[in-house]
Parts: C-alpha cells; sequence; structure tokens
C-alpha cells in the first residue's frame, strides 16, 4: 500500500500527479478536502491545485484530523490559501485562563480601570436628535 503523504512533495513539481498518480487514486479523504479544492481551482485556476497541495502538504506535520478541522473552519470564512488555513493549526489558549503578569512591571500596579458610563456618548450627538 502506497502511503500518499510521503509523495506530496514530489506533487509540488508535479501537480498532474495529484489526479493521476497511483499513491492518490484511493485516497480517502473527508468531503471538505474536494471542497476546498474546487473552491481554490474556481478562485485561483490551475494556481488552485497548486494551493491545495501546499494544504496537502500540511499532514507531513499535521494529522488528518487536525488538517480536517482546519479546513472546515477555514471554509467557513472564506480563507483559501494554505497560509490563511494553517492559522487554524496553531494551538489558541483559552483566554480566560490567561493572566498579565505584573512581575517587572510595578507602574502598573497603581493603575485602576474604571467602568466607562455610556451615557456621556450622547453627548458627541448633534443638539435635538440622532446622527
Amino acid at each position: 500500500m502506497l502511503e500518499p503523504v510521503h509523495y506530496l512533495a514530489l506533487l509540488e513539481r508535479k501537480p498532474g500527479g495529484l489526479d493521476h498518480g497511483r499513491p492518490f487514486a484511493n485516497w480517502d479523504l473527508p468531503e471538505c478536502f474536494a471542497l476546498l479544492r474546487a473552491r481554490q481551482e474556481g478562485r485561483f485556476g490551475f494556481d488552485g491545485t497548486r494551493e491545495y497541495i501546499k494544504v496537502l502538504r500540511l499532514l507531513e506535520h499535521h494529522s488528518l484530523r487536525e488538517l480536517h478541522t482546519a479546513i472546515e473552519r477555514a471554509l467557513r470564512c472564506n480563507a483559501l490559501t494554505r497560509d490563511a488555513l494553517a492559522q487554524f493549526l496553531i494551538p489558541q489558549p483559552d483566554w480566560r485562563q490567561t493572566t498579565f503578569p505584573l512581575d517587572g512591571r510595578e507602574h502598573l500596579r497603581q493603575v485602576r480601570v474604571t467602568s466607562t458610563d455610556v451615557a456621556v456618548y450622547r453627548e458627541l450627538l448633534p443638539v435635538g436628535g440622532s446622527s
């Protein structure tokens, strides 16, 4: 059994191999991969095939499950390039569990942020109504 991932680097030089190469003949990828390729080729023409191959090369460093999830997220926001899609593969820590350490920033310990009274923004409106 030929492992398609081992042949991905060759596809960058010979993109036609994606449709005609034996290693890729029975490669069972999730449906979103085909949708991504169709959108890339629709937008970029033949360069879309090359961009799709760059996306497939992400399988050299990421699991199929991770790339599948990233492609689904990218398709939702129409991020069709490899670089845009790769942003969804970067681990994102839960921001609610992060803190901003004040070590070495003693001058910030005196800073106090008060709640904003949004009613004061009415003063920016012209007299007698809105906009």
